[in-house]
């Protein structure tokens, strides 16, 4: 196992708030990114797309950049037009897609819990996207005012999203794993009164 899924899989035990804790609080996209279903919780590199408002063709074409283990982000300059919905995700969970980050709106919702997909946006609507727009594939996107580069490392989970540089991945990992084992021991001190 490479140092880097390494690292992401340590991550994996992590709430994403020790993970932003651990980054000095730098990389935390803002709240207005959420999970779109209770429960939603991601670990990934990102491949990164950057669409159109309410446009979703570049997104289409990303699916082949899609990996094993991979996070979607996608920036989608706002809009109220859902970039995806429920057969793209099918689409990304078949190819084996961690996940899903979209700075926009997506629909499908109750299909996306149903499918235990973990999509994180700005909010839902049921109106669709067209499929005409410039995009981009694989370049450094803006979300929730952090800049994601291919590679870096997406944290994800009730509270929100964190991005993980991918070369400061192993030492915020460190950081967050001892801010985790401080906050344990702060609990169970709590707890023994």
């Amino acid at each position: 196992m490479s140092d880097a899924r390494a690292s992401i899989e340590r991550l994996r035990a992590l709430p994403a708030a020790n993970v932003g804790d651990a980054m000095g609080r730098l990389g935390v996209v803002d709240a207005g990114v959420q999970p779109v279903w209770r429960g939603a919780h991601l670990v990934g590199p990102a491949v990164t797309v950057e669409v159109a408002a309410g446009d979703n063709l570049g997104i289409h074409e990303a699916l082949a950049t899609v990996g094993e283990g991979d996070v979607l982000v996608v920036n989608g300059h706002g809009g109220d037009r859902a970039l995806i919905g429920e057969l793209i995700a099918e689409r990304l969970r078949v190819r084996g897609c961690a996940g899903i980050v979209v700075d926009g709106v997506v629909r499908d919702v109750d299909d996306l819990e149903e499918l235990g997909f973990p999509t994180f946006a700005r909010g839902s609507s049921p109106a669709g996207p067209f499929k005409h727009g410039p995009h981009r594939i694989g370049v450094p996107v803006a979300i929730g005012g952090v800049v994601v580069a291919p590679g870096d490392v997406i944290v994800a989970d009730g509270d929100g999203v964190v991005v993980v540089p991918r070369d400061e991945l192993l030492a915020v990992v460190e950081r967050a794993e001892a801010k985790h084992a401080d906050e344990s021991a702060i609990r169970r001190s709590i707890v023994a009164g």
